[in-house]
């Protein structure tokens, strides 16, 4: 054989052997983002489970709460009231209105009937899906404007997608969220 059929035979092998490795790091690429993409999912899905018992705890009892306990034992046995608002305006003489206001108590429903699904373990609220850990949760009263305000911060403290950080300076691209220390919100990150 000469020089040319060897240095030909070799480049083929390594080519094969360098589009076998950039497939096949392509396609882990792929099915990472996929991954993520469910684990995400999932996280969103609880958080919005979590921010749901947290406005219905704070409807009941008047404040959010940063105890999972309090929280669990809320979604477990807690009621949601059901009322009937009715307004009435009243014209006075000197052209001014007056509303009078009558709020009527229906009845009230179990929290964990109204917000979750049959099968829903309250249990497993402060878990995050696929690593185990518990969320960051969050609650206290802030000064808005001369006003003492409830507020709330949940976060995923280890995020499944690498890129996510705490000091990224775009709030999509720090680890999933809901509600803010600083702000008067309840809305998500991903929203």
């Amino acid at each position: 054989m000469n020089v040319t059929k060897i240095l030909t035979v070799v480049f083929y092998l390594i080519s094969i052997g360098l589009a076998y490795f950039l497939i096949n790091g392509i396609a882990h690429d792929i099915q990472e983002e996929k991954r993520i993409a469910r684990v995400e999912a999932d996280v969103i899905e609880k958080l919005i489970m979590i921010r749901d018992a947290e406005i219905s705890y704070q409807a009941s009892l008047g404040q959010f709460t940063s105890d999972w306990n309090k929280l669990i034992s809320f979604v477990d046995t807690g009621k949601i009231y059901l009322t009937e608002r009715k307004e009435t305006i009243i014209q006075l003489d000197y052209g001014a209105d007056s509303i009078v206001v009558e709020i009527d108590t229906l009845g009230s429903v179990a929290v964990k009937d109204s917000l979750f699904a049959s099968d829903f373990d309250p249990q497993t609220l402060p878990t995050v899906p696929e690593s185990g850990e518990k969320f960051t949760l969050w609650a206290d009263k802030i000064n808005k404007s001369g006003v003492m305000v409830d507020v709330i911060e949940v976060v995923d403290p280890k995020p499944t997608d690498p890129t996510r950080s705490e000091e990224s300076e775009m709030r999509n691209r720090q680890p999933l969220r809901f509600g803010s220390r600083t702000e008067v919100t309840t809305a998500g990150n991903w929203e």
